[in-house]
C-alpha cells in the first residue's frame, strides 16, 4: 500500500481530509531508504492519515492544494540530502542528474527545498496550519550554520523558512509523538528532539546552556570565528540523549531553542519500523514521468543498523543518527529479505547489508548505552578505545543466514568498512576471509580519505598503517578463495589544512603503495555542522586553537584534486 499522493486515493481510503500532509524535495519512493516515506508509514501505523506531496511545482499553487489542508500539520523535508549539496558541486557548478526525480534530470527540487515548500505552502493556504520541517537539511541546518553556497553564516532553517517547528535526528518517536500532542491538543515544547522560536524573555539559562548569539557567531572577525567555533563545541557536546542539555541561541530578538534529542529507538522499535512492507517501487503517479535512478542501488539493499561513533570530522551522521549504534535484529533482516521475493524484479541479488559503517553492525560500548558517550575522547581515533569490543561474529552470522535462502544468488557488502575496526577484533581474520569468499561484488569499498598524518588528525581518521595491515589481509584472502577482487580508495581533496605538498604526499603513496592514479577524489564540500566545516570557515584548528591553510577558491581546490588524479 502507498501512502496517498491524489484527491482520488484520499477518496478512495473514505478520508475527508489527512490528519499529516508530508512535502518533499524527492520524487516519492515506497522504501525504508527515503525518510519521507519511512516517516508517512510510521505516522499512518500510528493511526494518522497521512499523504504525500513530491517535488511540488513552485510556479503555481494548484499542486501543493490538490489534497487540500491537513487537519494538523504540514510536514516538510528537502530530501535524502541537502537541496544544496543535491544542485551543485563542490566546484560550484549546478548537477544536472538527479537520482531521486524521474527522468533523471535535475529540474524538480528547488535550492533551499525547505525554505521554498514553506514559501510555498504559506502562499496557497492563509492562514495555514503548522508548519513541522525535517529531514536532513533542517537537522543538520537547526542552529547558525556556515552556509559555503553564500560564505555567510546563515541563521537557524526554522527562522529562514518561518516554521512553526523543526524535528531532527531520525525522528520516529519525535514525530508520532507531536502529532498525538496536536490531536489532542496538548502542550507539545518540552518533547526531545525538537527545535522552537520563543521570546528571549522567557528563557533562562537555568533550562538551557546559552549559545554564542548569531549577531557574534556571523560576525566575520577573529573574534566572530572563535565565537562561531565555540558555539559549535557547545552544540556538538549535546548530542547525546542521555547526557545533553537544551540549547538555546539569541537571534535578534527571539531564540532558537532545541531541546535534548529523542533517545534511539531501541533494537525491537527499529524492528517495527522495517517490518512494514513497502512498496520498493515509485508511486504511480510519479512513476509515470520517468524511472528513478536511485532504485538501481537501494530497492534489494538492506540498513542493518543506525548510528556510528566512527565520528569524521567531515561527516554529519553522528549530529543526525547519532553516535550510539542500535541494529537490527537478525530475524528481522531475514524476514526483509523473505520479502524481496514477493517483488517481480528481484532477481535474487541483495546488493547492500550495511549502514553508515557495515561492520558496526551488532555490537556496541556497554558504558556508552548505560551512561552516554564520553565527553572528552573518540572511540575509534587515535585508536579503537579499549571499552570498544569489537565482534563481527554477529555479522558474519548474518550474512552466512541470508546466503542461506533458497533462491538468493548473492549477497553484497557495499557500505565502506572501517579497516581499524576489523583488526582490532579477534575474529577479524574470519570477517575478512567470508567477505573476499562471498560478498564482494569485484570491488570493495574504502575511505582512508588521506595518509599524511596531520590532515588525517584534521580529519578525525587513524593512520593509513590500518588500511595497509587490511590490504595485505584482503589480498591473502582473495588468493585463498581464487578470485581477482579489488579495493576502491576514496579520498578527499582540499580539506581544511591541506595544502599541495599533502596532495603530493597523497599521489606518492597512492602510485607506491597501492599502484594505482586514485579516481575517487571529492573535492571537500563544506556542509553545515560537521567540525570540518567549522575549520574551513574560521581556519581555524580547534585542536590547538592555530591558524591553518584552508583552500577556498574553486582554482586552488580543483589543483589539489588535478594533483592527485593527474597521470
Amino acid at each position: 500500500m502507498y501512502l496517498p499522493c491524489t484527491a482520488e486515493e484520499i477518496k478512495r481510503l473514505g478520508w475527508d481530509a489527512p490528519d499529516v500532509i508530508l512535502v518533499s524535495g524527492d520524487t516519492y519512493l515506497d522504501t525504508p531508504f527515503s525518510g519521507v516515506a519511512l516517516i508517512g508509514r510510521v505516522l499512518m501505523n500510528a493511526g494518522f492519515r497521512t499523504a504525500i506531496i513530491a517535488q511540488p511545482s513552485l510556479t503555481t499553487t494548484d499542486d501543493i492544494k490538490r489534497l487540500g489542508e491537513p487537519r494538523l500539520f504540514w510536514g516538510v523535508s528537502g530530501g535524502c540530502v541537502d537541496s544544496m549539496v543535491a544542485n551543485f558541486t563542490a566546484m560550484g557548478k549546478r548537477r544536472r542528474q538527479d537520482d531521486f526525480t524521474p527522468g533523471g534530470e535535475n529540474n524538480a527540487r528547488p535550492d533551499r527545498a525547505v525554505i521554498a515548500y514553506c514559501n510555498l505552502i504559506r502562499s496557497a493556504f492563509k492562514p495555514c496550519k503548522p508548519l513541522v520541517i525535517g529531514g536532513i537539511e533542517a537537522s543538520l541546518r537547526r542552529i547558525a550554520h556556515y552556509d559555503f553556497w553564500t560564505d555567510s553564516v546563515r541563521r537557524p532553517l526554522l527562522f529562514d523558512a518561518k516554521a512553526d517547528i523543526l524535528v531532527y535526528g531520525m525522528a520516529e518517536r519525535t514525530i508520532v509523538a507531536l502529532a498525538t500532542r496536536l490531536r489532542e491538543k496538548q502542550d507539545w515544547h518540552n518533547l526531545p528532539g525538537l527545535c522552537y522560536a520563543a521570546p528571549l524573555t522567557s528563557l533562562t539559562t537555568k533550562e538551557c546552556i546559552p549559545l554564542p548569539a548569531y549577531s557574534e557567531v556571523s560576525a566575520k572577525t577573529d573574534v566572530g570565528h572563535r565565537q562561531f567555533l565555540a558555539m559549535f563545541k557547545l552544540f556538538s557536546a549535546n548530542q547525546d540523549a542521555l547526557t545533553a542539555k537544551a540549547l538555546m541561541q539569541p537571534i535578534d530578538t527571539r531564540a532558537l531553542v532545541q531541546n535534548p534529542p529523542a533517545s534511539p529507538l531501541t533494537q525491537k522499535e527499529l524492528d517495527v519500523v522495517y517490518d512494514i512492507p513497502f512498496e520498493l517501487d515509485t508511486h504511480p503517479f510519479y512513476a509515470a514521468k520517468g524511472f528513478v535512478r536511485a532504485w538501481d542501488t537501494i530497492r534489494f539493499s538492506m540498513t542493518t543498523h543506525r548510528g556510528c561513533y566512527g565520528e569524521c570530522n567531515f561527516c554529519a551522521i553522528a549530529a543526525h543518527q547519532g553516535r550510539t549504534v542500535v541494529s537490527r535484529s537478525e530475524r528481522s533482516l531475514i524476514t526483509e529479505a523473505k520479502r524481496f521475493f514477493q517483488h517481480p524484479k528481484f532477481k535474487g541479488v541483495i546488493s547492500d547489508v550495511g549502514g553508515p559503517t557495515a561492520n558496526m553492525y551488532g555490537f556496541e560500548c556497554e558504558k556508552k548505552l548505560r551512561a552516554g558517550a564520553c565527553p572528552n575522547k573518540r572511540c575509534l581515533t587515535p585508536t579503537c578505545c579499549s571499552g570498544m569490543k569489537p565482534d563481527h561474529r554477529p555479522q558474519l552470522h548474518l550474512l552466512r543466514a541470508l546466503r542461506a535462502l533458497p533462491g538468493i544468488r548473492h549477497v553484497f557488502v557495499a557500505s565502506g568498512i572501517r579497516p581499524d575496526l576489523v583488526l582490532a577484533d579477534e575474529h577479524g581474520g574470519d570477517y575478512i576471509d567470508e567477505l573476499a569468499a562471498h560478498h564482494v561484488s569485484g570491488q570493495l569499498k574504502l575511505a582512508p580519505e588521506h595518509v599524511t598524518q596531520h590532515i588525517l588528525e584534521f580529519m578525525g581518521k587513524p593512520s593509513i598503517e590500518s588500511m595497509l595491515h587490511f590490504k595485505e589481509r584482503f589480498d591473502a584472502a582473495n588468493r585463498k578463495a581464487g578470485k581477482r577482487q579489488f579495493l576502491t580508495y576514496y579520498f578527499i581533496a582540499a580539506h581544511p589544512g591541506c595544502n599541495d605538498d599533502d596532495m603530493r604526499q597523497l599521489a606518492k603513496f597512492a602510485k607506491s603503495k597501492l599502484c594505482l592514479t586514485p579516481e575517487q577524489v571529492q573535492v571537500f564540500t563544506p556542509t553545515p555542522s560537521t567540525w570540518s566545516t567549522a575549520m574551513y570557515y574560521t581556519g581555524i584548528n580547534p585542536a590547538s586553537n592555530k591558524q591553518i591553510p584552508v583552500a577556498r577558491t574553486f582554482r586552488e581546490r580543483f589543483e589539489q584534486k588535478e594533483i592527485l588524479t593527474s597521470k
